[in-house]
């Protein structure tokens, strides 16, 4: 993980305004974690993180950096098939769901939506970004026609640095 990155991205003037104690936080594709530590602090000693990643070996990172830190009762970290998230077990359960830098890697952005969606509460929100210099604005917009479609609205375009970014809710 480049340490420099918090210098541009910093995580928690990111996340602070939508995440809460107590929250159950979905993050798909979480790497090494940049963000998964800031989210498990956030959501506090009741606050529940599911990270999903398609790799085993972030997987393993992640736990180890989390275990480092002291916050790993909060996160269950679980690998599954590029096809699918596996998430039927958190249907309705899921109140703020982070999607940085991630959609465009997955095979089939309209079904990541209505995955998501699915474990997603009503009213729940999720950060959608994406790197600017990866993903051109035709495909970001592409990916909230998606999100529209699975029955989430965008409420606004916060500023992130280098990134093409949306607050979205679930209708």
């Amino acid at each position: 993980m480049n340490p420099l990155r918090k210098l541009g991205q910093n995580p928690h003037q990111i996340l602070a305004p939508y995440v809460r104690p107590g929250m159950t936080v979905l993050e798909p594709g979480p790497g090494m974690g940049f963000f998964t530590v800031e989210i498990a602090t956030l959501v506090g000693p009741n606050g529940r993180v599911i990270s999903v990643d398609v790799q085993p070996k972030m997987i393993d990172k992640l736990r180890r950096r989390l275990a480092k830190v002291g916050v790993a009762d909060r996160v269950d970290a679980r690998v599954a098939p590029a096809h699918s998230m596996q998430l039927a077990d958190l249907r309705g359960t899921v109140g703020f769901v982070v999607a940085f830098a991630v959609v465009h890697e997955f095979p089939d952005r309209e079904r990541f939506f209505t995955e998501v969606a699915d474990v997603s509460k009503p009213g729940a929100s999720m950060l959608l970004a994406e790197p600017k210099g990866h993903v051109k604005a035709a495909t970001f917009d592409a990916e909230l026609a998606s999100a529209r479609a699975a029955g989430f609205r965008l409420v606004e375009r916060p500023m992130i640095r280098r990134s093409l970014a949306a607050l979205l809710t679930k209708m």
